[in-house]
């Protein structure tokens, strides 16, 4: 196979085992040095990937992505608007109270949800009980798998809940409405919703708050896609008189800090394969100054200032060639088997979690890309070092 001159003489030095062993030792420091870096940073981009999933599967699935308060009859006019918005799952009717869940020895505070028959986002949770269980049966809640051990409760034992926003008033004074529900389910989510949240059928909650059907209203709108959320506020900025949140609000911050580290450890491993990339530039400088009287000689023999610097260029891009591929394919094996690998070496994560991953191909190959990038710019500088070399000068006592 015919070659361009330039590529087959670059190749030649990149696969040369003889002269200057130090050039040697930094030509494989810098591959392994990109081959490391790579694979390091797109297992940790995978695993804050699977991270990030798991937030948005398990903690927004549980909570309303936009809520709109006001008057029922503006908002009912509005629904079939909304329900034609592309990214729209669900919109419900929804009902939640800050409460206290007290038993013989314990307190938790608690944010008490009440779900509707049409509500399913809590089923892919469940460990015990069904959401059957907790909307045919009257006065039972349903709380998370951390939430039972904190309170020593399983299924069938009673909690007290108490709500100190609502209160009856008796003959000793204002006391909050409390009530004893029944254990019927208990979910788990591995996410900070188990901390705080639990649910009761939305007739329960009802009769727990007094409320009877008003003129007053609050609808919940669950999406497809929870970061999808600006056209469905851009829809409702239209009616000012409704008040609208979303989830960004209450879980927006968590959801940042995760993006800020995933960015930061992204930059850190980033750097590792920049230093990788200046050892490229130095093996290629060394290897400039070693081989000058032979570049003088190719000059001699026709070759132009542009095919020096190709060849010096191809040679330090081989390194970063091979290192990326290196790098490319280890990061994904161990992507791959993060989990595995972990037990092998004696790791195991508190209560055997496993770790999530996420290969995405655009970050995937954006990494790669970058890489290759890195060793092409380093060497740039060598290369037009080298197609400045006078042939008379470094041949005259040769």
């Amino acid at each position: 196979m015919i070659q361009p001159v330039s590529l087959f003489v670059g190749l030649r030095y990149s696969r040369s085992t003889k002269g200057n062993a130090f050039i040697s030792f930094i030509s494989f420091f810098s591959i392994a040095g990109i081959a490391l870096g790579l694979a390091a940073l797109i297992v940790v981009n995978s695993v804050m990937n699977g991270f990030e999933k798991n937030l948005k599967s398990s903690m927004l699935a549980l909570i309303p992505h936009v809520q709109i308060s006001g008057k029922r009859t503006e908002i009912e006019k509005l629904l079939p608007e909304l329900k034609n918005v592309e990214n729209v799952k669900e919109i419900g009717e929804h009902l939640a109270v800050e409460a206290v869940l007290q038993t013989n020895s314990q307190l938790q505070g608690v944010r008490l949800q009440g779900g509707s028959k049409d509500d399913t986002s809590l089923i892919p949770f469940l460990k015990q009980g069904s959401w059957e269980d907790l909307q045919d049966s009257r006065y039972t809640i349903a709380v998370s798998r951390y939430l039972a051990s904190a309170l020593n409760v399983n299924i069938g034992d009673e909690i007290r809940v108490i709500i100190p926003s609502v209160s009856n008033y008796t003959p000793m004074g204002r006391v909050p409405v409390q009530r004893v529900l029944t254990v019927s389910t208990i979910f788990s989510t591995e996410s900070e919703a188990d901390l705080h949240l639990a649910y009761t059928s939305f007739d329960t909650l009802e009769r727990l708050l007094k409320r009877k059907s008003a003129d007053d209203a609050t609808y919940s709108i669950k999406l497809f896609d929870a970061f999808g959320i600006q056209p469905i506020l851009e829809l409702l900025a239209k009616h000012p008189t409704l008040a609208v949140s979303d989830w960004r609000v209450e879980q927006g911050a968590l959801f940042s800090a995760v993006a800020m580290e995933k960015r930061i450890m992204t930059l850190l491993l980033t750097l590792i394969v920049l230093v990788a990339a200046f050892n490229i530039l130095s093996a290629i400088s060394m290897m400039v100054n070693e081989k000058q009287s032979e570049i003088a000689i190719l000059q001699t023999l026709g070759f132009t200032p542009l095919k020096i610097m190709q060849i010096f260029m191809v040679q330090g891009s081989y390194n970063g060639v091979v290192g990326t591929f290196i790098g490319g394919c280890l990061g994904i094996i161990l992507t791959l088997n993060i989990n595995e690998a972990l037990s092998v070496v004696g790791l195991n994560l508190l209560g055997g979690m496993k770790l999530p991953t996420v290969i995405e191909p655009f970050a995937l190959a954006l990494m790669i890309l970058s890489s290759l990038l890195l060793s092409f710019i380093a060497t740039v500088l060598p290369a037009f070092k080298a197609a400045k070399v006078l042939p008379a000068e470094v041949l005259r006592y040769e």
